[in-house]
This record gives structure tokens, C-alpha cells and sequence, in this order.
């Protein structure tokens, strides 16, 4: 056990060195047989990884072929950003405006934002743009959303942003800006909601591309797999101090509620 667990960790951390400058590093690397593209693996090592595009940041070819010698998985999923929205709007009564933040320094942010956009306009929500590559823009930003008075947060995992996560945290409550996380572990630490792909999930399916890795198969052989299941998690004790109430529906198809 102790032999797959570092093989395993062995994998996710190679993928971890080449992510940051995928866009080079990838034609130097068609020529390997071990390829693990993994949003999961363990938390030190999903810092970089958990809001990557694999298209957008060149690591795949496409998702049903990914070419080279990397594959895995990904939490992102087609229409997740709207599903988040439609969620917020049934949370936040008369939701009208919603601040998006979102680091334009990240490559795979823009196709992100992209997909907000459309989901705006479908739910017919107005949606502030908020930009923050680091922590002095992140200030800015916070300025700028107060100006505009949104009525409800919308972010994602990004890196910077998570390592700014506090900051984010008390941001929302002090302004007493109901919040939308891609990660439930934001929630955990006091936001409001998050919805995004089961974790576990995805690690049990990583794992079974490990197995076919060491085993043979050819990364290129794999496709890249998305989410299939996701997870609704409230803070019950969070929207109590919002002044929200949550709508029993809501409450009835989360998969954890926090008291």
C-alpha cells in the first residue's frame, strides 16, 4: 500500500512541476510513458492544479484524445458556472447584480468568465467583473464591487484567490455579501455556499488511471475525464448571519449542511 501511495504522489507531482508552463513544457515530454493530469491528489499538491483547463493551458490536445503523455481528470465541467448562478439566485432574494471574481493572469480563467457571461445573460443577472491577480489588486476589487453594491460573490478556485481566501472570507461577511465558492472547503472556513465536483469521486477515478498507467496503457490513450458527480454544501450558521433563508428545497438536495 505504501509502494502505490508514493507512486501515486510520485505522478501527481511530476504533473505539478510542468502545469505552470504547460504550454512548453508539453512538447518536451511526448516521448514519456507516465502522464497524470489530476486535480486531487493530495492538498499540497493541488494548489496549482485544482482550477486548471487542460485545454486552455495546451496540456491535451482534446479531452477525448489527449495526445502526449498526460491525462487524468478535472473538476471543471461544462455549465457548472451557471449552475452556481442559478443557485445564488434562487438563494438571494431579487438577485440582480453579481460580482464575478476572477484572476485574468490564470489562462483558464478567461474561458471561466466567458462561461459566467452566458450564464448571466441566460438568468438575466447582471454581472460585475472583478479582476485580482494579487493581493493589492484583490483591495482594489473589493472597492470596486462596493461601488457597484452586487447583491451576491461569485468566485473559483484560483490559486491566488485561495491563498487570499481570509481575506475573501471576511470581506463577504463584513459587507454581508451572500457568496458562491467553488470549494467546499470555503464554506467549511465560513462562506456561505459551494458547488463543484466531488472530490472523492474524482480521486477514486484517478487512481484507476493510475493503475492503467503503470500497468501499460499510454497516457495519450486515456481521455481526460470530468466531473460526473457534484456537491452542494451550505452554511447554515453563515446565512443565519446574512440574514438568508435558505429555501427547504435548496436545503433538501444538499449533500452537507453545516449548522
Amino acid at each position: 500500500m505504501k509502494v502505490r501511495r508514493s507512486l501515486i504522489l510520485a505522478l501527481a507531482l511530476a504533473v505539478l512541476l510542468v502545469t505552470p508552463h504547460a504550454a512548453g513544457a508539453q512538447p518536451s515530454t511526448t516521448t514519456s510513458r507516465i502522464g497524470l493530469l489530476t486535480d486531487l491528489a493530495w492538498e499540497p499538491l493541488r494548489e496549482g492544479l485544482r482550477d486548471r483547463d487542460p485545454l486552455t493551458t495546451r496540456l491535451v490536445a482534446s479531452l477525448a484524445q489527449p495526445g502526449g503523455n498526460v491525462t487524468g481528470s478535472t473538476q471543471l465541467g461544462a455549465g457548472l458556472a451557471t449552475k452556481r448562478l442559478e443557485i445564488l439566485k434562487e438563494t438571494v432574494p431579487n438577485l440582480s447584480r453579481v460580482a464575478f471574481l476572477w484572476n485574468p493572469a490564470n489562462p483558464d480563467q478567461k474561458s471561466h468568465f466567458h462561461e459566467v457571461q452566458t450564464g448571466a445573460r441566460s438568468l438575466n443577472v447582471a454581472l460585475q467583473s472583478a479582476e485580482a491577480r494579487n493581493r493589492e489588486e484583490l483591495e482594489q476589487a473589493f472597492t470596486a464591487m462596493m461601488r457597484e453594491r452586487p447583491s451576491a460573490l461569485l468566485m473559483t478556485a484560483d490559486s491566488v484567490h485561495q491563498r487570499l481566501i481570509d481575506q475573501i472570507l471576511t470581506f463577504a461577511s463584513k459587507n454581508r455579501l451572500p457568496a458562491m465558492y467553488q470549494l467546499k472547503q470555503n464554506v467549511e472556513r465560513g462562506g456561505l455556499m459551494s458547488y463543484g465536483a466531488n472530490l472523492a469521486d474524482l480521486f477514486r477515478r484517478a487512481t484507476a488511471y493510475v493503475d492503467k498507467i503503470l500497468k501499460g496503457t499510454k497516457p495519450a490513450d486515456l481521455p481526460v475525464e470530468q466531473p460526473t458527480k457534484f456537491e452542494l454544501v451550505i452554511n447554515l450558521k453563515t446565512a443565519k448571519a446574512l440574514g438568508l433563508t435558505i429555501p427547504p428545497s435548496l436545503l433538501l438536495r444538499a449533500d452537507q449542511v453545516i449548522e
